[in-house]
């Protein structure tokens, strides 16, 4: 009996979005019994649309998002990530294999965090054999993580301590090198609360007598950034 899934793709490159279309027809084309039904689109309004559309009729199996998309028209989703988490509220059995190509760990650990994706691939990472390997995994209903991916979880399992958000937030900030008084504006704390967080990071990584760059090494060997 031929398995039908529905697939929504969400890239706005169109040589990508083929290669995406490739990698499935050749895992039907092997396997024989499954039938994808693809859409692709290329933005978030197109695939918002996308969603509510199934929302009224065939549910989403499985969900290929890339992360740097244009945002919706009305603001309300500005990225990949955004549509995801709809996705994930609209669909909980839906599927999600993220690819991107951001390295910045602040970026990748927000990603994990907010979307827990059953699939993350670093573009960069993969080629087309691995792509496929990838969608045939997740389909079997177990995750698949690329290499950089492994590594950044990996580098966090080693650490015997947990930041919050908003302590990802200050060091991420810091590392960009943006000033107190602005700081102020993009976290919501006093100045003397984040004066606080950023001592008590340092004590967290052991660097008390450290200036901020060596806090930021510190944060980079883990992983935070």
């Amino acid at each position: 009996m031929t398995n039908k899934t529905n697939i929504l793709i969400v890239e706005d490159e169109p040589l990508t979005i083929n290669v995406l279309e490739n990698a499935l027809k050749q895992i039907s084309d092997t396997n024989g019994l499954i039938d994808f039904k693809i859409k692709s689109v290329t933005n978030c309004d197109l695939a918002d649309q996308e969603l509510h559309n199934a929302v009224n009729g065939i549910p989403i199996d499985l969900l290929l998002l890339d992360i740097s998309i244009p945002p919706s028209s009305d603001g309300k989703l500005s990225s990949g990530l955004d549509l995801g988490i709809k996705a994930k509220a609209l669909f909980p059995m839906v599927k999600i294999i993220v690819f991107t190509a951001y390295t910045n760990n602040y970026k990748l650990n927000n990603i994990l965090k907010s979307l827990n994706p059953e699939g993350f691939l670093i573009k960069s990472d993969i080629d087309f054999a691995k792509l496929i390997e990838a969608i045939t995994t997740v389909l079997n209903d177990e995750p698949m993580y690329s290499k950089f991916v492994l590594q950044l979880m990996r580098r966090h399992l080693l650490n015997d301590f947990v930041i919050d958000k908003i302590d990802r937030k200050l060091i991420y900030e810091i590392s960009k090198g943006t000033k107190m008084k602005d700081i102020t504006k993009i976290i919501p704390l006093s100045k003397s609360a984040i004066e606080y967080r950023k001592r008590n990071l340092k004590e967290k990584f052991d660097v008390q007598n450290g200036n901020d760059r060596l806090l930021i090494s510190k944060a980079q060997e883990c992983g935070f950034i």
